[in-house]
């Protein structure tokens, strides 16, 4: 890890037909495994990754996220995720992707991630290793200036007396 992106930029990906759905668009579960797939490349570059797993038995589980489905992705659109390190301490990482349409820039979707170290020995929640969480430190600060997301910590609620 030698330059900080801030925001990092974790996934380039195209929307796949098998992706889409009957309202012509992006499925909701596709957004999800975007999103899974820019937490790999957000892991990967702090050493979190599979080698990671692999090497180790341990891993992350995610404990809670938040998505916000913003505007739509059609077939062959090309898109790209960014994440944000919000926060962490030596057990869980707090963390925020966005995910771009290419074409004209516009934020397609936003998903918000609290994510867990675990020994998969035990499927205990351990502290990661010294390094990691130097490395993820290091991130912290280069992310410290970003703005932060409006759809931060959001509640789903209906409006209004009533729900109305």
């Amino acid at each position: 890890m030698t330059r900080i992106q801030a925001p990092m930029e974790t996934l380039r990906e195209t929307v796949r037909a098998e992706w889409t759905d009957y309202n012509g668009h992006m499925n909701l579960a596709y957004f999800v495994l975007v999103f899974d797939l820019a937490t790999d490349g957000f892991y990967a570059d702090f050493g979190l990754g599979e080698d990671y797993c692999r090497r180790t038995n341990h891993s992350t589980f995610a404990v809670e996220s938040h998505t916000a489905y913003l505007a739509e992705l059609h077939e062959g659109a090309a898109l790209r995720c960014t994440t944000q390190l919000l926060g962490f301490d030596d057990k869980r990482m707090h963390y925020f992707h966005h995910m771009y349409r290419e074409e004209d820039g516009v934020l397609a979707a936003t998903m918000e991630l609290m994510a867990v170290h675990v020994d998969l020995a035990v499927r205990k929640v351990r502290p990661m290793p010294d390094e990691v969480q130097d490395r993820l430190g290091r991130i912290f600060l280069a992310h410290a200036a970003l703005e932060r997301p409006p759809q931060l910590g959001r509640v789903m609620q209906l409006g209004g007396a009533g729900g109305k």
